[in-house]
Parts: C-alpha cells; sequence; structure tokens
C-alpha cells in the first residue's frame, strides 16, 4: 500500500471520543442530552440497576442454595484404556490428546484413570494420575509424569 495523503490515519490509540452531551440543539444531542422528557430516569440520582421502587428485587427474592467454591477445578478423566489407541513407545500428553481428539477442552487439567487394560509401553505426561492408573503403566514398562 502506497503513503499518500488520502490514506494516513492517527496511531491506534491517538484519538478518543470526545463527543460532549447537552451543547445544544446543534450538536444532535441536546435539550435532554438522550434522557428522554421527564421521569425518574430523566433526573440526577435515578436508581441503581436492580432498583425495583422499593419493592424487594428480585436477585434477592429468588433463594439462594448450595455453595459456589471459587477454587474448583475442573478435571477431565481419562482411562487407561484409552490409550491403548497410541503406537508402543509413544509419549502421551494433553496435546497428543487434543490432537487425537480424545480429549476436546481440558479445562483445568487432564488426570489419568485406572479403568481398563493397558498393553503398551507408554510415557504418560498429565497433571494427575490415580494409583491405579500409574500402577498400571509402570507394570508396562511405561513412565508416569506429572506436570
Amino acid at each position: 500500500m502506497s503513503l499518500n495523503l488520502s490514506s494516513l490515519k492517527p496511531a491506534k490509540g491517538a484519538k478518543k471520543n470526545s463527543f460532549r452531551k447537552g451543547r445544544g440543539h446543534g450538536s444532535g444531542n441536546g435539550k435532554t442530552a438522550g434522557k428522554g422528557h421527564k421521569g425518574q430516569k430523566a433526573r440526577s440520582g435515578a436508581p441503581r440497576i436492580g432498583f425495583e421502587g422499593g419493592q424487594m428485587p428480585l436477585y434477592r427474592r429468588i433463594p439462594k442454595r448450595g455453595f459456589k467454591n471459587r477454587n474448583y477445578k475442573e478435571i477431565v478423566g481419562i482411562n487407561v484404556s484409552v490409550l491403548e489407541r497410541f503406537e508402543d513407545g509413544a509419549t502421551v500428553s494433553v496435546e497428543t490428546l487434543l490432537a487425537t481428539g480424545i480429549v476436546s477442552n481440558p479445562r483445568d487439567g487432564v488426570k489419568i484413570l485406572g479403568n481398563g487394560k493397558l498393553t503398551k509401553k507408554l510415557n504418560v505426561i498429565a497433571n494427575a494420575f490415580s494409583e491405579t492408573a500409574k500402577e498400571k503403566i509402570v507394570s508396562v514398562g511405561g513412565t508416569a509424569k506429572i506436570i
């Protein structure tokens, strides 16, 4: 693209919206400044979001149940039997599980679980292992490494 007067643009972030509401009819947003005519919302000190004129607001009327743990981690579990599709001596990691389509979204991590049989020697790298999964991988001659 050639540089000429018609293609000049200000640097990114150099311009900001300096539109001033309520500065006369000529501005296109004068007089009521987009607040319409009269009413509570046209005046200063309009109520906060969720205010229902003194009626108990919906977010306080609805019952709250249970407990949401902020530190909850959603870990995807994969059985040892699924690892049979890899070749003998292969390295299995979260990336290879994604590439083969075994895992579509690893979320907070991948844990290898001990359900099923494993006959191939694999080097498995995951976020967590169950005791039985670790035993099965090591008994066949593979390694279980935690990320």
